[in-house]
């Protein structure tokens, strides 16, 4: 991609899933990557695939002074941030009736709480700077109903709506974009469903599979390039084409 070598990028959730290929994506492209994650044997399984990392960090992104020292850290090695990657997020699969108190806050405090605390401070670099590009990552679930991630799901969405506002507050400087996926394999979604589950799922998507999380990564990298420069405030889907029949295709 147009644009990416050098860049300095920040990538949240890097350690494993979706957030370990877009490690690998930016490393290929030459970018500069440094990573936060609260796994810390993931962030040391991280270091020795890429030597070339410019560091990792143990952070909790919904620490909100964990998150600040964080960046203290980052503009030591890096001196600011130009691309971030919000990909840190969990799920709990349960019914809404029985999600309790304490499972729906550690929900929106690590998908919501999170993306904003660490897209607040890039975004106060990135405006001093003069420009930077900021990827929050979403989900078709923010965007259509699924059963069994009510506080997935309102995360999510709440995601969406964080993004389109950040965007229009922060052009033209900083571009915006949230990245939605479908059903990706990863770790999460193999914890989750069984095999059956899966071939129910497929099923449904028009590309007859789930997607990797390698996809999922190569996105990211378009959005962050030169050659997304006129993309901001969209919400990107990448499912196969799951959601593209409405209720049809569910």
């Amino acid at each position: 991609m147009r644009g990416l070598e050098r860049k300095r990028v920040v990538i949240t959730g890097g350690a494993s899933g979706i957030g370990a290929a877009t490690v690998r994506r930016f490393v290929d492209e030459g970018s500069r990557v440094f990573v936060l994650d609260r796994n810390a044997s993931g962030n040391d399984n991280l270091g020795a695939s890429f030597p070339d990392l410019v560091g990792t960090l143990v952070v909790d992104v919904s620490d909100p002074v964990a998150v600040g020292r964080a960046f203290s850290d980052i503009d030591s090695a890096m001196q600011g941030v130009d691309i971030l990657i919000n990909n840190a997020g969990i799920s709990i699969r349960h019914r809404f009736l029985d999600i309790t108190a304490e499972e729906w806050r550690s929900v929106q405090e690590a998908n919501l709480n999170g993306v904003f605390f660490v897209a607040q401070q890039a975004g106060r670099r990135m405006v001093e700077q003069g420009g930077g590009v900021i990827l929050n990552m979403g989900s078709t679930n923010g965007i259509i109903g699924s059963p069994m991630y009510a506080d997935y799901n309102a995360s999510k969405a709440g995601v969406i709506e964080l993004t389109r506002t950040m965007a229009l507050e922060l052009a033209p400087s900083v571009r915006v974009n949230a990245v939605c996926p479908g059903y990706i394999m990863t770790p999460m979604q193999e914890a989750e469903y069984t095999p059956e589950m899966i071939e129910q799922v497929n099923a449904k998507i028009p590309l007859d599979r789930h997607g990797k999380p390698e996809e999922v990564a190569g996105l990211f990298a378009f959005l962050a390039s030169d050659d997304a420069a006129y993309i901001t405030g969209q919400t990107v889907v990448i499912d196969g084409g799951e959601i593209a029949g409405g209720l049809a295709s569910r």
